[in-house]
């Protein structure tokens, strides 16, 4: 498990987990697509009469099961702030935005398109930042890591990619039959999100070697 007391990396995580719920609340104000995840919670939790942050935490704690059976190093801090804090915040901050900003801004067809893109932007970077923490990770980005490894796929970044494409697009179609009807950010995120996770990932790596070999020289 990486319960480390880094308290660097625990804070770049907590921010990048605040990111995540934060720009959360913005797609799902737009109603323009949002993570594959959350569209299928979402889905499933307006089917059962549950609250989305409720019914993510109980999804989470499932999931959360499996990885801790076959492999529990990839449990941290990351994963309890995901999966505890995501689904309220987006809950706390969709309830403020209702409350503050014009409904029109999220119906405009200008405004609701930059709002969205933006959203969009920083969700992604939130989430690759936090999963390259190594900080542990939510149980629902844990999966498609240990079905990787089973499939001896963790070699090739092609090979990863592809997996996580896949697995993001199964929690798609999950939504669909809960009643969900994808839009354009749905099969964005589904697209984007694996090459935002490897791309920073790679960034993230870069950045940690230069700043070795500095302090070696």
């Amino acid at each position: 498990m990486s319960f480390k007391l880094d308290w660097k990396k625990i804070i770049i995580c907590f921010i990048a987990v605040f990111g995540m719920g934060f720009t959360l609340s913005f797609l799902i104000m737009c109603d323009m697509g949002t993570d594959p995840c959350t569209f299928m919670n979402k889905a499933v939790a307006a089917k059962v009469g549950l609250s989305f942050g409720t019914y993510q935490l109980i999804v989470n704690i499932v999931m959360l099961c499996i990885v801790f059976i076959f492999k529990r190093s990839l449990i941290g801090f990351g994963t309890v702030f995901n999966m505890v804090l995501i689904g309220y915040y987006a809950d706390f901050f969709c309830w403020l935005w209702r409350k503050i900003i014009p409904a029109s801004a999220f119906t405009d067809p200008l405004s609701r398109w930059i709002i969205f893109l933006l959203a969009l932007l920083v969700f992604l970077i939130s989430v690759a930042v936090y999963i390259n923490m190594d900080m542990g990770v939510s149980p629902y980005d844990g999966l498609p890591i240990i079905i990787i490894e089973k499939l001896k796929a963790d070699k090739s970044t092609i090979g990863k990619t592809v997996i996580r494409i896949l697995w993001d697009g199964t929690a798609l179609v999950v939504g669909m039959i809960a009643g969900n009807t994808p839009v354009i950010g749905h099969i964005l995120m589904v697209l984007f999100l694996g090459p935002a996770i490897s791309l920073v990932g790679k960034l993230i790596s870069r950045g940690v070697r230069s700043g070795r070999t500095e302090k070696a020289e």
